[in-house]
């Protein structure tokens, strides 16, 4: 198509348009695809713990696969880009360039996610550095003090693992082969990393090709004017909804179990929303400082994501997350903070407060929105993981599984789930038969827990149990979080119960362990309880014909309909 007649006074007709926005989100998608095609560690190609975005040439976020992790997408990728702008310059990249990063005072994350990017030029001779084609992936291990590089104990970033501060893995399409040496002996599983190694690199140079060849069909100008017209109409459709929202000064409060280290110290998120005119602020001044312990993050993977998770979900869910999306959306957040955790902090477990800050911003507006909120989800990461040498080959292994939980009610419907946390958009569950064909464990049970839903009008959405039998000594790493914390209902909506974790070693008396490592010898159990979603509304106001529902279907004991709700169920 000629660029010049689709390009009118600096716009585009609404033809083109739609073609050009589809083509970024394809692009997008197929990539995100081919990456869990190709992948070699489960946590990559079943459980997708990864997010593709296309960025601008100045690091602004263009859009994003449609099922990637938010808290990759919110402004991880654009920080990586910018970072790597600073360092090399525009005059400093080139074609065929492909370059890493997981420098923590930059994204603000822990040490595993590494982003990857290749420039994309467009033109005749390649000459315009016009966007980045971004992924971002979870590596196993990076090194440091433990088995996956992410230890409760950590109190520097430097004990959990190396650090890659925008460096080339490719330099105008040769290997870097220092950089590859430098990975392939700070890491535990080699053979893995290097293979998802691959698989984000066949992504960023097939993308960056593809971003390249549509700028090279439409014309730079056209798709420039495009993406501008993308990104004024999310920002309208944004102010839109901010504007509907009274104005004012909204506040919320919830907390954490404790700071990783001092485990009696419970930490306050304290947040206020204010709404003005077409604009929201969300101020975190008050929420608790960083601290010794890995559960920080820095300004981009900690507030910045957050904010951006929690104002997509109350102002703009079904638009396109990108830039203009985002342009009615301020902050307040001082440095030295949970979420702003100043250079060298450790952040190995940066995303464990993330999912409760994120249901208090949204509980922050209840009063004024009713519609919009929901009782809180289970909130927690529920991260396990089982790591050791397998007896027949003595080959180290490790296997990371996840809880998924109930999320909270709405005004006009029961919590969904069991899914997992607003963090983590379309990761899913592994398999069963997956784990147990390549791990010593067998899997007893996996099921619905009865009345683990928050009561209310509109109840929440249930938690799960899953039991694992441990069939080789192994020791097990757990992360759990909001046990004191209860997902709370809203509006009169009951809490919901909490996620745990109970690990039975032979010859031992169970113990609940959330935030620790045990070793568990053959014949030991590991049982996962995950926690339900907050319900909304006076239980006493449920209809009778939905809680005989419950009851029949066992999401609701007969005790707890008679007991909570006060109402007999009668059988048939």
């Amino acid at each position: 198509m000629d660029s010049e007649k689709s390009t009118v006074t600096g716009r585009v007709d609404p033809i083109t348009l739609e073609v050009i926005r589809g083509a970024f989100t394809t692009i997008a998608d197929e990539i995100d695809t081919n990456l869990a095609r190709t992948a070699h560690s489960m946590l990559i190609y079943e459980y997708k713990d990864y997010a593709v975005g296309i960025l601008d040439a100045d690091g602004n976020l263009i859009c994003q696969c449609t099922g990637g992790m938010p808290i990759f997408i919110a402004d991880v990728l654009g920080a990586a880009v910018r970072d790597g702008l600073e360092i090399y310059g525009r005059d400093g990249l080139f074609p065929g360039d492909v370059v890493i990063t997981n420098h923590a005072a930059t994204m603000g994350q822990h040490l595993n996610n590494v982003a990857m990017y290749s420039p994309v030029f467009a033109g005749a001779d390649e000459e315009q550095l016009v966007g980045f084609l971004v992924v971002t992936a979870h590596w196993m291990d990076v090194g440091g003090r433990v088995v996956s590089s992410i230890s409760k104990y950590a109190t520097d970033v430097f004990q959990e693992g190396i650090q890659f501060r925008t460096v080339k893995l490719r330099s105008k399409g040769e290997r870097v082969e220092e950089i590859y040496r430098m990975i392939e002996y700070n890491t535990r599983f080699p053979d893995l990393v290097r293979g998802d190694i691959d698989a984000q690199l066949a992504g960023c140079t097939m993308g960056s090709d593809q971003v390249a060849a549509l700028y090279n069909r439409y014309g730079i100008e056209t798709v420039s004017a495009a993406i501008k017209v993308i990104w004024d109409q999310s920002e309208a459709a944004a102010r839109e909804a901010v504007q509907a929202i009274p104005d004012g000064r909204y506040e919320a409060e919830s907390f954490l179990d404790d700071d990783g280290i001092d485990l009696e110290r419970t930490l306050p998120i304290r947040i206020a929303v204010i709404v003005k005119d077409d604009e929201m602020t969300v101020d975190f001044s008050d929420i608790a400082d960083q601290v010794a312990g890995p559960l920080n993050s820095g300004v981009s993977g900690g507030g910045f994501t957050v904010a951006r998770v929690a104002f997509k979900y109350l102002v703009a869910p079904h638009e396109p997350a990108n830039e203009g999306t985002f342009r009615a959306l301020k902050m307040i957040l001082p440095p030295g903070k949970i979420l702003s955790a100043t250079e060298n902090a450790a952040v190995g477990r940066y995303n464990m407060p993330l999912p409760t800050v994120i249901d208090t911003v949204i509980k922050a507006l209840a009063p004024a929105v009713p519609d919009r909120v929901a009782g809180a989800h289970f909130g927690s990461f529920c991260t396990l993981r089982f790591h050791g040498r397998l007896p027949s080959t003595g080959t180290l292994f490790q296997m990371n599984d996840s809880g998924y939980g109930g999320w909270g009610a709405v005004s006009d419907n029961d919590g969904p789930g069991p899914f997992r946390t607003n963090c983590h958009g379309d990761t899913r569950v592994i398999p069963t038969e997956v784990l147990e064909a390549s791990y010593p464990v067998r899997i007893d049970s996996f099921e619905l827990r009865p009345d683990s839903g928050g009561p209310g009008k509109y109840r929440g959405g249930l938690g799960l149990t899953k039991s694992y039998t441990v069939l080789e000594d192994l020791v097990v790493s757990t992360g759990f979080e909001r046990s004191k914390c209860a997902p709370w209902g809203v509006l009169g909506g009951h809490d919901a119960d909490a996620s745990r974790v109970i690990i039975e070693a032979p010859g031992k008396e169970p113990e609940v362990v959330l935030k620790d490592e045990r070793p568990v010898g053959a014949g030991g159990k590991v049982i996962v309880e995950t926690g339900g979603g907050g319900g909304f509304g006076d239980p006493a106001d449920r209809s009778a014909t939905d809680l005989k529902m419950d009851v029949e279907y066992g999401y609701i004991t007969r005790d707890a309909a008679d007991r909570v709700y006060a109402k007999p169920v009668e059988d048939d």
